[in-house]
């Protein structure tokens, strides 16, 4: 399945979903590598298997076998970040908050790619899965390579409308 029939498939009532995912893949404030991959990132995030295999279908023999790697890297350890951070965060005991975490986060560390690309998967992931703890820490290492607010605000865009789209497509594949 490419995007194209991935936008086909979306009902009407979802046009504006359709229009959003064409805007958000021929938008150039991000490199492709940036884009592509929080793309992946974002779709392996919320496991719709249409969508998924749509967004994999299209980004992957544009993107390096090391971004490859890194935007599905990116979405494991958010996956596991995102709860544990957002559980932190949440929690009224602020003991939790000066303990340490414990948890193995090499990839963050060492992605294999650009900091800066692998830190906007991260962030789309963080913004699908909704910590803002993780949020706060993924833009303020962006500023610190030099990213712009649009930049930054491109990767939350597409965290949204993949997320979406996966909503949909998840509903409409049960007949409702």
């Amino acid at each position: 399945m490419s995007v194209e029939s991935l936008k086909s498939a979306l009902p009407d009532y979802a046009k504006d979903l359709k229009l959003n995912l064409g805007s958000l893949l021929n938008e150039t404030i991000l490199s492709d590598q940036q884009k592509l991959g929080t793309f992946l990132a974002c779709a392996h995030a919320v496991g719709e298997p249409a969508t998924l295999a749509a967004i994999e279908a299209e980004v992957s023999p544009k993107l390096s076998p090391e971004a490859l790697k890194a935007a599905k890297a990116a979405s494991a350890i958010m996956g596991m970040n995102n709860v544990y951070y957002r559980t932190v965060h949440l929690l009224k005991n602020d003991v939790y908050k000066t303990l340490p975490a414990k948890l193995r986060m090499n990839v963050i560390g060492a992605p294999g790619i650009e900091k800066a690309d692998f830190e906007l998967y991260s962030l789309g992931v963080s913004a699908v899965n909704g910590c803002g703890m993780c949020l706060d820490a993924h833009e303020a290492e962006l500023r610190k390579h030099g990213m712009t607010s649009e930049q930054i605000q491109a990767a939350v865009r597409i965290g949204a409308v993949v997320n979406a789209v996966s909503r949909v497509m998840a509903t409409e594949s049960q007949g409702a």
